[in-house]
């Protein structure tokens, strides 16, 4: 299991908000525990750290939902015949992770860890769209969580 993170920070906002985005090396930690949990080998992941204009624009563009989101998930489709190890896209909005990181009370570098695995799944095809494939979904990021060291995001 080794994933590969393609990093793009564009993000140029406020300091705080800038130096509480994670590392590349933080990111490969956190895609790996997910990689490992699934099973799969070699991923290429691109994690894009944004602003919330940037967030809204694709949020309206891709989902009709005209605001900033903290995660957005590009699963990466392959034309017919073609493999490659690359699951998609992940487009963190910095702004909107720190703000609800103090919101909830969370550290902000756990919250970054739970929209990284909770993005990573996104790309590997699950969603929580009705109550059974939520329950499996959150089932999966508490217990990758958990294998970093990181408490329940649902319960804190």
């Amino acid at each position: 299991m080794t994933a590969i993170i393609d990093y793009q920070q564009a993000y140029e906002g406020e300091e705080s908000v800038l130096n509480a985005i994670p590392s590349p090396e933080q990111l490969t930690i956190w895609a790996n525990a997910v990689l490992t949990f699934e099973g799969l080998t070699e991923q290429e992941i691109t994690v894009r750290f944004t602003d919330e204009d940037e967030s809204q624009s694709l949020n309206y563009e891709y989902r009709g939902k005209d605001k900033p989101t903290n995660v957005l998930s590009f699963p990466f489709e392959a034309p017919p015949g073609v493999e490659m190890d690359l699951l998609g896209d992940l487009v963190i909005c910095a702004p909107v992770i720190s703000r609800e990181a103090v919101e909830q009370e969370k550290h902000v570098s756990h919250h970054y860890a739970h929209m990284t695995v909770h993005g990573i799944l996104h790309l590997m095809g699950y969603d929580h769209i009705d109550d059974i494939e939520a329950e499996e979904m959150e089932s999966k990021e508490i217990a990758i969580l958990a294998g970093l060291g990181i408490e329940n995001p649902y319960e804190v």
